[in-house]
């Protein structure tokens, strides 16, 4: 579906329904949004808009990186919102001109779907502070903002890893870890190329409608950083917890196996003895002796306390 609103010289917010309507009268600027479009309606980015075609096709590939492309009469922007349910990366597609914007996205965008109503009921007195690049900015600090509620759930789930509140087992603890940690890796190959886009609009000669608006963008960087630091720190913390727990199976195991050390160590002569006393042979020597077997079992038991107590003054138990 196409949607476009046009700005008359007199300030004027104007709906049309197609994009010859664009020929028929001279406006201030236009915002065209291909909102989910079919195939026929992307024809209209090379007949009636005339984009350069490697833009058009950045626009209908999949999973392009957060870029800036410079062409002869406009700018195109490649952005990602991210949906909260499951972390994909939903591609928000800008061309931009001092006379039209031009947004481009496969999937609803509740981001430009809010901006969109807010210019609708915008006051005729301040329709004038709007252009496409006050159309571009709010979009972006739009996605911008809905990248916060994601970051702050994963760090809660990271806490309640951490504290681990309901006594689960490590095994329960280490999966839901890596999970968190996979989700936070996800959000860094989306937010990190989006902060380098900002780095690159806000040193850019060629932006002036950016450049007349530094402020305001530089804000939305310093978002991204702040997001870029948390996502980082979020990810060293799941890493700490992780060698944490690591270490802490480790440490287990090795209690495990020092108790059943001991328990060998201690039976391995007992069970010499028993193993020998045990043959049937005729003419062993001892089979005979009266008090053999409570002489054996004294002896079996006096070993038994000497290897305990020996462990215990080398400090096994401990």
């Amino acid at each position: 579906m196409i949607h476009i609103v046009a700005i008359t010289n007199n300030n004027e917010i104007v709906q049309l329904n197609s994009l010859d309507a664009l020929k028929q009268a001279d406006f201030k600027w236009y915002w065209i949004d291909f909102d989910q479009p079919s195939d026929h309606e992307v024809q209209y980015l090379h007949d009636s808009l005339h984009f350069h075609p490697l833009a058009i096709e950045d626009c209908l590939q999949n999973l392009q990186r957060a870029k800036l492309d410079y062409y002869d009469d406009f700018s195109f922007f490649i952005m990602h919102a991210i949906d909260p349910d499951n972390l994909t990366q939903h591609e928000h597609d800008f061309f931009l001109n001092p006379t039209y914007i031009v947004t481009f996205h496969k999937q609803a965008s509740k981001e430009i779907e809010s901006i969109w109503k807010r210019l609708a009921n915008v006051k005729k007195n301040d329709v004038a502070l709007w252009d496409p690049y006050r159309v571009f900015y709010e979009v972006l600090d739009k996605i911008v903002d809905h990248y916060f509620p994601i970051v702050y759930a994963l760090e809660d789930e990271l806490n309640k890893v951490e504290d681990n509140s309901n006594q689960e087992a490590m095994p329960i603890l280490l999966d839901k870890l890596f999970d968190i940690r996979h989700q936070l890796l996800q959000l860094r190959h989306t937010i990190n190329p989006v902060r380098d886009l900002f780095y690159r609009m806000l040193n850019s000669s060629h932006l002036s409608g950016i450049n007349d608006r530094k402020v305001y963008f530089a804000d939305i960087y310093d978002h991204l950083i702040k997001l870029s630091e948390m996502v980082g720190s979020n990810r060293e913390v799941a890493n700490d917890i992780r060698d944490n727990y690591l270490s802490l199976n480790s440490h287990q195991t090795n209690e495990v196996m020092k108790v059943l050390t001991i328990i060998t160590s201690i039976f391995a002569p007992l069970t010499f003895i028993a193993g020998i006393y045990g043959m049937n042979f005729v003419t062993m020597p001892e089979l005979d002796w009266k008090y053999g077997y409570l002489i054996v079992l004294i002896v079996m038991a006096v070993m038994s306390i000497t290897m305990y107590a020996w462990f215990k003054r080398k400090g096994w138990f401990n």
